[in-house]
């Protein structure tokens, strides 16, 4: 074979063998691509799957311990709020048993001492339940032997006089118009000479606008605490008089059951604890309510 025609022979197969490995290169290459598209999505889809498996359980999880939690704040609260009604009743009975006087008629005369001369103020509050207003107010005195009472408007005071020896044996007072309204209390003060004892009842009757009657005139039970309508009562220490007979006589000018009277300090100061005791009342019964009514609620959830 010539030279020439042995260099286009080796020529020809370099440039079968460059289209051979140039076509060999390009199906390899389109295999990968194909092959690499396959796996990746197989490795996708696994993934995806995986992850999805792995949402489902952790959402499972998630579920589980906040159930776990909510029922753990459920106990919890619940045992909160009977604690808090539980708490709240206790107050409210407490608050009843304890200072159920301010609802009463009550006497009071600061220094009052035995055998001497005082004032004595009497707080009447109106208790009625239909909201008839208090006309008149009847109090037993222990048979003094002088007695004078405080000009108020709207009143008129009348005292009863033993025929005999002219001892007062009571005082009664009567509205001339409108009388103690509804949530409201009239101070009523009497000036006496008060009997050598420790103590002295004033039992008292007190009359409403609808013809009720209400007597105060109950001693306290033989087992201790307080009647239902005690009679109002003044404890007298032991001592000298706090003051001359004429000057318990002619007192200073005191509040009275009209409303254009002003309030000696103690007196407005027994005024302001009613009426915060009220409201410590009326909070304890809202308070223990609520909590009930919550109670019920989650219980029932």
């Amino acid at each position: 074979m010539s030279p020439a025609v042995q260099r286009d022979t080796t020529e020809e197969r370099r440039s079968w063998d460059r289209r051979i490995s140039t076509a060999v290169q390009r199906d390899t290459t389109k295999e990968r691509r194909s092959w690499d598209r396959r796996i990746s999505t197989a490795v996708q889809r696994d993934t995806t799957k995986e992850r999805r498996s792995w949402d489902r359980r952790m959402s499972t999880a998630v579920q589980r311990d906040t159930t776990k939690e909510r029922r753990s704040w459920d106990r919890r609260l619940g045992t909160g709020i009977r604690a808090g009604a539980l708490a709240a009743a206790i107050a409210v009975v407490s608050f009843i048993g304890a200072t159920p006087a301010w609802a009463h008629v009550h006497a009071s005369s600061p220094g009052a001492v035995r055998g001497g001369v005082a004032m004595v103020t009497f707080e009447v509050p109106n208790e009625s339940p239909t909201g008839s207003a208090t006309t008149e107010l009847t109090v037993t005195l222990p048979d003094v032997a002088s007695a004078r009472t405080e000009t108020q408007p709207g009143w008129t005071a009348r005292l009863d006089r033993d025929a005999e020896t002219g001892a007062v044996r009571s005082v009664t007072w009567t509205a001339t118009a409108g009388g103690i309204g509804a949530d409201q209390f009239g101070l009523f003060r009497i000036a006496m000479k008060l009997p050598d004892t420790d103590t002295v009842d004033f039992p008292s009757a007190q009359r409403y606008a609808d013809g009720t009657v209400v007597r105060w005139d109950q001693p306290p039970p033989p087992g201790g605490g307080e009647a239902e309508r005690p009679v109002p009562t003044l404890e007298l220490a032991a001592g000298p008089a706090s003051a001359p007979e004429h000057h318990a006589q002619h007192p200073p000018p005191a509040v009275s059951a009209g409303p254009a009277q002003t309030a000696q300090p103690e007196d407005a100061a027994t005024g302001r604890a009613d009426n915060a005791a009220r409201l410590l009342g009326g909070a304890a019964l809202l308070v223990a309510a609520v909590a009930a009514i919550l109670a019920l609620g989650r219980r029932r959830t």
